[in-house]
């Protein structure tokens, strides 16, 4: 499904909910596609159960993943009407922060528009 990276900087919880949501923007995990259980996934990824669960948590706040009791954890429809102001915000603030780190590093306005849009473009698999 997805790699974690258990030493690098970022915690394994935020991998886990980066790497749905990457699945899910690629069209690889589509709306009302079944999530292996925390423990399936746990096991799958050699993690704690807990830290799944964290994960989980975390993205059925976000609206991604919705848990019907009995029947398993499921991916949400994303809808783009419901815009989390918060989040945005916060997403907001991290691209600015990537925005001037890349600027430090000789990068002018042009070459981050076109790094912005290559990765979207693999994102979604764009031509």
């Amino acid at each position: 499904m997805f790699s974690i990276d258990t030493r690098g900087d970022k915690p394994i919880y935020e991998q886990i909910i980066d790497n749905i949501k990457e699945l899910s923007v690629k069209g690889i995990l589509k709306t009302n596609d079944k999530l292996p259980s925390i423990r399936e996934l746990a096991g799958i990824l050699t993690v704690n159960p807990n830290t799944v669960s964290k994960a989980y948590q975390e993205l059925e706040r976000q609206k991604v993943i919705e848990t019907i009791r009995g029947r398993g954890t499921f991916m949400c429809e994303i809808k783009s009407s419901e815009i989390d102001v918060e989040r945005l915000k916060k997403t907001m603030e991290k691209l600015k922060d990537i925005c001037i780190e890349l600027s430090h590093m000789g990068f002018d306005k042009n070459k981050i528009i076109e790094e912005i849009e290559n990765i979207y473009k693999e994102i979604k698999k764009e031509d």
